[in-house]
C-alpha cells in the first residue's frame, strides 16, 4: 500500500518522522465519524496502535516505523494552515512514536 512505501521510504532516507495526512485531526479510539464517543490520543506508541487494532496505516507500515524509530504525525488535510502549524510546533495532532 502507499502507507508501507511510505514508511519504507522514511526508513531508507533515515526520515526523522512520517506525517500522514488523514481525514481526522489525530489518532482515535473508534472513527469519530460514526463514534461520537470516540477519544482522540495526543500520543501513543506504535505497539498500542498495533495491539489496539486502531486502522490509521496498515499494520505492516506500522510495525516498519516501528523497527526503525520513525514518529509517525497524524494531522487533518482539511485544516487549513494545519501541516505549517505543527512543523511549527503547534497544531492538531497526533504523535505515534516508541514512547
Amino acid at each position: 500500500t502507499t502507507d508501507s512505501a511510505a514508511a519504507l521510504r522514511a526508513a531508507e532516507i533515515g526520515a526523522d518522522a512520517l506525517f500522514k495526512g488523514t481525514q481526522v485531526d489525530g489518532v482515535y479510539s473508534a472513527d469519530p465519524k460514526k463514534d461520537p464517543t470516540a477519544t482522540r490520543f495526543e500520543h501513543i506508541t506504535h505497539k498500542e496502535v498495533i495491539s489496539l487494532g486502531l486502522a490509521i496505516m496498515d499494520t505492516a507500515a506500522i510495525a516498519l516505523a516501528r523497527e526503525n524509530h520513525i514518529p509517525i504525525i497524524v494531522y487533518s488535510i482539511h485544516e487549513q494552515g494545519g501541516l505549517g502549524q505543527i512543523l511549527r510546533g503547534g497544531g492538531r495532532c497526533t504523535v505515534v512514536s516508541d514512547e
